[in-house]
């Protein structure tokens, strides 16, 4: 496994996983969408379910694995992330709000 250098410790890549089930996810709901329908009507609601439930995790999988293959791992990364484009378009720097 390959050290991603985001600080200390034992962390390794881990986005490649996030990617690949990504995939299978994607790849099972296609196949279950193009199989449609076939039994019980009252199971059809389930199946739909079922069927969004995989897209919707595939969606979330594949943003987590590109989140960890760009090197954003914590809040802060994106926070970072947030004022170097601001930097970069030339908008001034937002100004944090103190807490009383």
């Amino acid at each position: 496994m390959v050290e991603n250098g985001s600080g200390g410790g034992n962390e390794t890549q881990w986005w490649w996983w996030w990617a690949m089930a990504s995939m299978a996810q994607l790849g099972w709901g296609v196949s279950a969408y193009k199989r449609g329908y076939a039994g019980d009507s009252r199971l059809m609601p389930l199946k739909a379910f079922a069927v969004a439930s995989l897209f919707l995790g595939s969606a979330a999988s594949a943003s987590i694995a590109s989140l960890q293959a760009s090197g954003i791992h914590k809040v802060q990364d994106f926070v970072d992330l947030g004022a170097n484009i601001r930097t970069g378009i030339g908008a001034p720097p937002r100004v944090a709000k103190e807490k009383s």
